[in-house]
């Protein structure tokens, strides 16, 4: 093999540049055969492409922590403030297709692997995807991630390293079965284990108050058990810039691994039983919290989450200043959601107890430190702890909330004069049944800013949940809509739309997406659009293909591609998507010769573990596809498909496939949505509601490019209040009875007419996400869909303004107003040299 002997044409240029990081063909080859020959101790003959990927993404890593040094040193430098953004996922997704663009070395490795007979599509395959997140909220933390090295924004993600991810979805007679997720099984290249950035953390035990040297007041945590928290690092390298910043990861470990003197009295299990129960704090991804152990398990995380990424911040910052005071002016810490809204209570204690300072001084500099993200309107994910769990799990904590509540309520007195009206609405402890603490409170009052991810969710907190903290404090509510990166989801998933924009307007637009503008000009001109409508159909024979390699199953790629890919549950209503499948096969069933476009419907998304009806809804939906597949009558015009096992790697195969993007949640329910965005920059038109960040892509790219039905948040609130019937709904409608009736009819269930009632008795009855309600109007709606569809010209211009109307929705904006408004950090541009 050339590389072995240095035998390439390229060879002369490896004397040009840095041997170890150089980018150039031949250096690019000669690292990925030393990664292979001295890291993994491998010879070319005998190597799997498994070795061959660990061996290419080794030499990546060592391009990516040579801009990752060059940065920190940089940042020290410049005494740079730093973004400390803390959540619990991190949905990166498979990282060296990203970052080979992000490097711009996608076409020197693709030679350089040509050279040694490799293909790079193949190695690429071959990376398990990190089982870090689960969902929207996860992978908006891995766009800001990448945003933020791209903008250069000095940045550190802080998240916790699950060694399993929340599961791998298999579906097995229709139903989904939970797989472990061993995503670690191969090792990461891409991380750094920092053995030696570690911090115990402690639980339970009880507190005492005590007088210091000078007879001040303070309190000792005594706890029961200790944990320790270990160090990852991965390195997040930005598009077309020398910044990478970095995604700290924590892995739980036992403070003493192995008890010799258990063992040698042959208590074997108990030698090591320590290490077991500790490491299960970072076994799995949000443990099932159904059960007391897991609720106990998931206060735990978020306290281990927080504790050390904020021991962390106070070791670098203390090996600069002495001077506490200043913290805040250092850090910004941009708590995701409220799953670590206790590292506001830990940094009080870690301040106070641990340094020393007054409950004034720590207060303060507690507030500047911490901002927070809002990401729910439902009232069952609003996060909340019993007072009781807390003090038995956290007990000085419990202690500082207690004294941050009473603190707080004391100024609202002065602040309404004695008026104690909104005091229950604005307490951090709520007193509904016994005490609890919530979260969302707690992270309010906690923070200098708060905001809301689209422009109706922030509408409907200020009105709404967090009406009472809008009303005292009216500056500190803001909105910063949501927004996805292109480098991954439109360059990386689609390479081929991402070539023909940049054959149009330039490469530029991959860092300024409101360039995409320059597309309208070319949305009436002809050999754009078949140029565009080739792209879009070569995506779709791409998706056709990976589903007949997985399922067997052919799918017709002229056909029109829909698309409802995320979470399962009942308010995304895809039981409403569903209803109109079964309206459309009834309709052919009734009239075998009905002229109707040929449409392929495609699901995909993981229901909770705990969470029955959306299992039930999944089973539904492979169901219908068992037999709707399987009906000579209506096969060549139907076809309905579940992609099992919903993850960034999968959803680059569909999005860009998508010709209708399925966004029909219940009006007022999604807070923003991530995947609308991802799929109308492929090119997809949106059939949506009034809901999340719909109304800003409607906005956007305008009324006449987006398929609006249903009724708004405020029309389904007056539906509510005048007492909702669903019943009237399906008993005054033919085709919607027609396709409840046959679900319960047995014939998507072999005769059983039971197994579907509780979800058609739970739509008749109940029918809390109001889907009834929305049906005739979105199936109407859907029939002007085909309309359009059929019609090529006009469904090519809709699609191509879509996308260039659509840069809005960039996450490289989104952290923009992030830094401008809430975290007042300037960029600091890298230099690889200087």
């Amino acid at each position: 093999m050339d590389a072995l002997t240095n035998k390439d044409s390229g060879s002369s240029a490896q004397i040009n540049e840095d041997i170890r990081t150089g980018t150039g063909i031949a250096t690019l080859k000669k690292a990925i055969v030393d990664n292979l020959l001295f890291y993994q101790g491998r010879f070319p003959e005998a190597a799997t492409d498994q070795d061959w990927y660990l061996a290419l993404a080794y030499s990546v890593r060592d391009r990516l922590l040579k801009r990752w040094i060059y940065s920190e040193q940089s940042y020290k430098d410049n005494e740079s403030r730093t973004v400390c953004y803390l959540s619990a996922e991190f949905l990166i997704g498979p990282q060296l297709g990203n970052n080979l663009i992000n490097l711009g070395l996608w076409s020197n490795v693709e030679r350089a692997l040509d050279e040694l007979g490799l293909n790079l599509t193949q190695l690429l395959e071959q990376e398990e995807e990190p089982g870090l997140g689960n969902g929207g909220l996860g992978r908006l933390a891995a766009c800001y991630l990448d945003s933020m090295a791209t903008q250069q924004i000095p940045a550190i993600g802080y998240g916790l390293r699950y060694e399993f991810g929340i599961f791998n979805q298999a579906i097995v007679d229709g139903w989904q079965v939970e797989k472990t997720d061993k995503w670690l099984l191969n090792g990461n290249p891409w991380e750094l284990h920092r053995h030696k950035i570690t911090f115990d953390i402690k639980f339970g035990g009880k507190t005492e108050q005590y007088q210091d040297e000078n007879g001040k007041l303070r309190v000792r945590w005594h706890a029961e058990r200790m944990v320790k928290g270990v160090a990852y690092d991965t390195p997040i390298v930005g598009y077309d810039v020398d910044n990478a910043n970095l995604l700290r990861l924590w892995k739980a470990e036992a403070p003493e691994a192995f008890d010799l003197d258990a063992f040698n009295q042959g208590n074997h299990f108990g030698a090591v039983m320590q290490k077991t129960v500790a490491e299960n704090l970072t076994k799995i991804l949000y443990p099932n919290d159904n059960f007391d152990n897991g609720k106990r398990l998931r206060l735990e995380q978020q306290y281990f989450l927080v504790s050390c990424s904020l021991q962390d911040m106070l070791r670098i910052y203390l090996s600069n200043s002495r001077d506490l005071s200043r913290f805040h002016e250092k850090y910004a810490a941009q708590l995701n959601d409220t799953h670590p809204a206790l590292a506001i209570p830990e940094l009080m204690r870690l301040l106070m107890d641990e340094h020393g300072l007054d409950w004034g001084s720590a207060w303060q500099i507690t507030r500047q430190t911490f901002s927070y993200t809002n990401h729910t309107l439902l009232p069952e994910a609003i996060e909340s702890w019993s007072v009781e769990r807390l003090n038995e799990c956290l007990p000085r904590h419990m202690e500082i909330i207690f004294e941050i509540n009473q603190r707080f309520l004391d100024e609202v007195r002065v602040h309404y004069r004695g008026d104690e009206s909104q005091l229950s609405a604005l307490s951090i402890i709520g007193e509904q049944d016994k005490q609890h603490v919530r979260m969302a409170n707690l992270a309010c009052v906690g923070s200098h800013k708060i905001n809301g991810v689209a422009k109706l969710h922030t509408c409907l907190l200020k009105s709404g949940m967090l009406n009472a903290f809008d009303q005292l404090w009216p500056e500190k509510l803001t909105n910063i809509t949501n927004g996805v990166t292109p480098r991954r989801f439109i360059r990386l998933a689609n390479p081929s739309l991402a070539q023909l924009i940049t054959d149009h307007i330039g490469e530029s637009w991959l860092k300024d997406l409101s360039q995409l503008k320059k597309l309208e000009p070319l949305a009436d001109d002809s050999d754009f659009q078949h140029a565009w409508a080739a792209v879009k159909l070569r995506a779709k024979q791409n998706l056709t293909s990976f589903i007949q390699a997985r399922s067997q199953q052919t799918v017709d790629p002229q056909s029109l591609f829909s698309v409802q890919a995320k979470r399962i549950h009942e308010y995304k209503r895809q039981l409403l998507n569903l209803l109109h499948i079964i309206t459309l096969y009834n309709r052919i069933k009734d009239n075998p010769s009905l002229d109707i476009v040929s449409r392929t419907f495609l699901f995909s998304g993981k229901a909770a573990p705990g969470y029955t009806m959306a299992k039930l809804i999944i089973k539904l939906i492979n169901s219908v596809a068992t037999v709707i597949n399987a009906d000579p009558i209506v096969q060549e015009r139907l076809k309905v498909f579940f992609l099992p096992n919903f993850n960034v790697r999968n959803a680059q195969h569909l999005y860009p496939a998508a010709d209708i993007s399925e966004q029909i949640s219940m009006a007022g329910k999604e807070a923003s949505g991530t995947g609308n965005m991802k799929l109308s920059l492929n090119g997809a038109l949106t059939i949506g509601t009034l809901d999340g960040a719909n109304i800003e892509i409607r906005d956007a790219v305008g009324h006449e490019n987006f398929f609006l039905f249903g009724h708004t948040a405020g029309e389904l609130d007056q539906l509510q209040q005048q007492g909702y019937v669903a019943r009237h709904y399906y008993e005054q409608d033919d085709e919607l009875r027609a396709a409840v009736d046959l679900i319960n009819s047995g014939i998507f269930s072999h005769g059983d007419h039971g197994l579907f009632r509780p979800i058609t008795d739970s739509l008749l009855n109940s029918d809390a996400f109001m889907l009834l309600a929305d049906y005739r109007a979105y199936v109407d709606c859907q029939q002007h869909v085909a309309n359009c569809f059929s019609r090529y010209e006009r469904w090519s211009r809709m699609s191509i303004l879509n996308v260039a109307r659509a840069g809005y929705f960039s996450s490289d904006r989104a952290v923009g107003e992030y830094s401008a408004t809430v975290w007042r950090i300037p960029p600091v541009a890298v230099r690889l040299g200087e």
